[in-house]
């Protein structure tokens, strides 16, 4: 019945969803945090870690009934996740909009270890989401200008110094590492700014997502690149705008399983023809994403 109402009664509706349903589960997610620093004792914390997973899944769960609470999406899905809450699993994907969390939310709810995203570091001070992704481990990445590299060198690979160093919490427990490996979501004037080589992809950044594979390789059992494709999504709008107002009727995914050989782990900073080999490795999968998008807007 709700999908007949109006668009601002289903932004209405779809909006007070998602906040309260964030609201809840977050803070309980963060009053589970606060025992996990009373309490800082490796199986205690162990304990408290998969209690907040637990939360975490249930938020997941809330945000794949936005697809369908005033609107019914249809999901076309190429490809398969694997099948197991208990591995180690990176998704490569697309940066559209921030509704490409909840879409990664609603995929991977079921069969795959609850995500971690690198996220902004101004995103720490978000009332309630903020704490709730620490207390999950999310790490917060800060990153600096060349002009402040520049005039302060030392700040120079503390971004991969943040990664290494959540990637070692990201052991104790099985998990499925996010990279928008674009570093920021896709918008026509970046799209120019950056001279991107792709017609709907900012280029790839491939120093964190080496650095990653370099230091949790031997635990990730495969490398799952995704590609999300809103064709409804009117340019120039807010895609957030269109889910809400119920306009968002198709969401097309691709799924790729890629094992993680021994040619995509190594020393991206010090080793030149890897690094020349991962960067062309990395275009390779974003030049497939271009023409799958262009392929999908073209129908």
């Amino acid at each position: 019945m709700l999908r007949y109402l109006p668009a601002p009664f289903k932004i209405v509706i779809n909006f007070c969803w998602a906040a309260l349903s964030t609201a809840v589960i977050g803070l309980l997610v963060i009053l589970v945090g606060l025992f996990k620093l009373i309490l800082p004792f490796p199986p205690v914390r162990r304990f408290i870690s998969k209690l907040a997973n637990g939360l975490f899944r249930m938020w997941a769960y809330s945000m794949s009934f936005l697809f369908s609470l005033t609107h019914t999406t249809k999901w076309e899905i190429a490809g398969d996740f694997p099948d197991d809450r208990n591995g180690w699993y990176m998704i490569l994907c697309n940066h559209m909009s921030w509704i490409d969390i909840p879409v990664l939310m609603h995929l991977s709810r079921k069969q795959l270890p609850m995500p971690r995203f690198f996220l902004k570091q101004q995103l720490f001070w978000v009332p309630i989401v903020g704490l709730g992704c620490w207390v999950l481990d999310m790490p917060f990445m800060k990153r600096y200008s060349k002009e402040q590299i520049a005039k302060n060198p030392a700040l120079q690979g503390k971004d991969i110094e943040t990664t290494r160093e959540k990637c070692e919490k990201f052991r104790d427990i099985p998990t499925t590492v996010i990279n928008f490996c674009e570093g920021t979501r896709f918008t026509p004037q970046k799209h120019q700014q950056k001279k991107s080589p792709f017609k709907h992809l900012l280029p790839p950044k491939a120093g964190g997502t080496s650095f990653t594979l370099q230091a949790m390789g031997n635990q990730f059992q495969e490398v799952l690149d995704i590609t999300l494709i809103y064709p409804d999504a009117t340019p120039g709008k807010s895609i957030v705008l269109e889910l809400l107002a119920g306009k968002l009727k198709r969401i097309y995914v691709y799924i790729d399983r890629i094992p993680v050989t021994n040619d995509l782990r190594g020393d991206y900073f010090n080793d030149d023809a890897f690094r020349e080999h991962f960067q062309e490795w990395l275009n390779s999968r974003w030049q497939l994403k271009d023409e799958r998008i262009a392929a999908r807007l073209n129908d």
